[in-house]
């Protein structure tokens, strides 16, 4: 027999078998969209929102996962160890966790410039991260804008060696109480230090500490044109974020803020920590419950 007179009827064997194996493995992969696996739309998180914890029972009637207080409010109260006493009752008694704290130091005290306060900043860490470990909560965000603002005239890499120089002595308490510190980047109407996430991945880089992180927070970037890239790039750094709409910092859902890109890439560094509203509110009770629902949709969607 001529080995040529076999080819026809071999190629569309061939190609049937083909088309059977491609009809195989796309009942295959709908089986395992039915089943909740990989190819499965949405990204679901932990959400909160940064408020007083006296706010707990509407966010618990929300369905919020947790709330997001303020160092100075709840872990080191101006009315003293007492107030924090109550705010503990209070937690333990509404069962909703603190994630995380915002405010984590006042402007009053500076970390760079020609006059520092590293020993009490470095005293105020250790307070409010022992306490935050005694409240059970997971991250203390270390934004504080005004104590890192490098003023006007002040030598730059001399600003940023100070902050470093602190931040190495801080990230061992946060390792001691194993409670993480959340670098926050924020926008350049807020601060002229540490505007982005590449640059807190700088400072983060030269503390070289597991407990010390970064905070991603998308109105930041959206302030400062940051791209949703920027959050794939550093992904093994981020632990914790925050969101706002970028005009005016209102809730998602207020001016209609698209940040399905941002949860995309969310998504695609398969994140699993907290995300929190952190906004300006006129009407706290209707916009916070519009900000969940316009997050949980979008997050929905991507």
């Amino acid at each position: 027999m001529n080995p040529t007179e076999n080819q026809p009827s071999r190629r569309a064997f061939l190609k049937g078998a083909t088309g059977i194996l491609a009809g195989i493995t796309a009942a295959n992969t709908l089986a395992k969209a039915g089943m909740g696996e990989a190819t499965s739309a949405g990204l679901s998180l932990p959400l909160g929102v940064c408020a007083g914890y006296e706010k707990v029972g509407l966010l618990k009637s929300l369905g919020f996962s947790f709330i997001e207080e303020s160092v100075g409010r709840f872990l080191i109260p101006d009315a003293g160890d007492s107030q924090y006493e109550k705010n503990r009752v209070a937690l333990k008694t509404e069962g909703l966790p603190v994630r995380s704290y915002i405010y984590f130091f006042p402007g009053s005290l500076k970390s760079v410039g020609p006059t520092l306060h590293h020993e009490a900043i470095l005293q105020r860490a250790d307070l409010a991260l022992k306490r935050a470990k005694e409240c059970g909560s997971k991250n203390i965000v270390f934004g504080s804008g005004g104590s890192r603002a490098i003023p006007d005239g002040f030598d730059r890499a001399t600003a940023k060696a100070q902050h470093i120089e602190l931040c190495k002595k801080m990230a061992p308490l946060a390792e001691k109480h194993g409670v993480t510190l959340a670098v926050e980047p924020l926008n350049r109407g807020e601060t002229n230090f540490i505007n982005s996430l590449a640059e807190g991945v700088e400072i983060i880089q030269a503390v070289n500490n597991p407990w010390f992180k970064l905070q991603c927070d998308i109105y930041h970037m959206l302030k400062e044109d940051e791209k949703p890239e920027e959050i794939i790039k550093y992904r093994q750094y981020i632990t914790h974020c925050h969101i706002a709409e970028k005009q005016k910092r209102t809730a998602p859902g207020v001016m209609g803020d698209d940040f399905k890109p941002y949860f995309r890439a969310l998504k695609q560094i398969k994140y699993e920590s907290g995300l929190s509203l952190e906004c300006n509110w006129t009407d706290f009770d209707k916009e916070v419950a519009i900000g969940l629902a316009s997050v949980k949709k979008q997050l929905a969607e991507v």
